[in-house]
């Protein structure tokens, strides 16, 4: 049985990276633990990803408000979210990120990527930490 906390990671790396490889899915898992260690984020797994989800498109996770059911339907790619979560969670493997604690897809310019510096590009994904580029 897998914890709340691990299913709530693996939820989000299933929504939110199941089309990259593994370590492009290990790369959202660790942006989300990055966010739990920071104390400007909610201090549990569970409340950084479903942060700022009461308004609808306003949420940190875009799967988490976007108005579509949040329930995995790959069974195969959802037991891969598992494995990358609780691995991710049990120190199990590195970070990839350079401590991100930010990401969007190449394709969006979100405004905060601005004040932020670069830290890895992995994937569809570009990773950020605080700091000016």
């Amino acid at each position: 049985m897998f914890s709340s906390a691990v299913l709530c990671l693996a939820t989000a790396v299933y929504f939110e990276a199941r089309n990259q490889d593994l370590q492009g899915q290990l790369a959202v898992a660790q942006v989300v633990l990055e966010r739990v260690y920071d104390s400007r984020f909610p201090d549990t797994v569970c409340g950084v990803v479903t942060d700022g989800g009461e308004v609808r498109n306003r949420c940190a996770f875009s799967f988490y408000c976007d108005g579509q059911s949040d329930h995995p339907t790959d069974e195969r790619a959802f037991l891969v979210a598992r494995w990358v979560a609780s691995g991710a969670m049990g120190g199990f493997l590195s970070d990839v990120t350079g401590y991100a604690t930010h990401y969007h897809a190449y394709y969006v310019r979100p405004d905060w990527a601005l004040t932020m510096r670069p830290t890895a590009v992995i994937g569809d994904h570009i990773f950020y930490r605080e700091g000016t580029q």
